[in-house]
């Protein structure tokens, strides 16, 4: 494997970018060796950004990104071998706090869609300019959901038309309630916050909470089951 293209940062690096405030440690999946490379050169030289690992598939990423606890990752969605949906589904599954970024020439309806449902927490085209990358890392981080435009106006779409389907009844408190509410409009974990004069540790205790009422794995599933509820 390119030591390059696919990068094992040393101990020591690791545990400096641990204790910096503000570096946020990133995986990349993609099966292609120069897109592996050209997003490897341009976080690694962002400030806010260390690259853990990346990966040609997601396999290799199931086996090696829990070592490295990356707490975004970047990924494609057409990969080789596992199907990337699948993969999100497991990466969550290992890495409940990592947050999922799409990035991909992906703009098929059912699998944009399906990919968020699995858990991914936003979703770029790769015609997105690349500067719009790490402003995108960042904000899943800070709990919102970056969508390219043509993404966000299909998923709406698709909210609106499961907005009058059935729902299984699920018993919330009215904390739970306000939260889903402030998720539903938008509200990044900062302003909710901010909204409920709550700390950051009782907000992801009460999503963790909501998220398994819900049975769900993301912010846009949960959304599209409070909708429907």
């Amino acid at each position: 494997m390119n030591p390059i293209l696919d990068p094992i940062m040393p101990d020591n690096r690791l545990k400096h970018a641990a204790v910096q405030p503000g570096v946020i440690r990133v995986a990349i999946i993609d099966d292609n060796d120069n897109a592996r490379s050209e997003l490897n050169n341009l976080l690694n030289t962002n400030s806010t950004c260390l690259v853990v690992r990346s990966c040609p598939d997601a396999e290799s990423a199931l086996n090696d990104l829990p070592k490295f606890n990356p707490e975004v990752i970047v990924m494609d969605i057409d990969l080789p071998g596992m199907d990337g949906i699948d993969g999100i589904r497991r990466l969550k599954e290992q890495l409940p706090a990592a947050h999922i970024l799409v990035f991909s020439a992906c703009e098929d309806q059912a699998r944009l869609l399906n990919s968020l449902i699995a858990g991914a927490s936003g979703y770029l085209l790769k015609r997105t300019p690349l500067d719009r990358l790490v402003p995108a890392i960042r904000e899943v981080c800070e709990g919102g959901a970056p969508m390219s435009p043509e993404i966000a106006r299909r998923v709406l779409l698709q909210l609106r038309q499961n907005s009058g389907a059935p729902a299984e009844k699920v018993k919330l408190t009215p904390r739970e309630q306000e939260i889903l509410d402030q998720l539903s409009k938008g509200f990044r974990y900062k302003e909710i916050v901010d909204n409920l004069g709550i700390s950051f540790g009782t907000l992801h205790s009460y999503i963790s909470k909501v998220y398994e009422k819900l049975h769900v794995h993301s912010r846009t599933e949960a959304v599209v089951k409070y909708l429907n509820l």
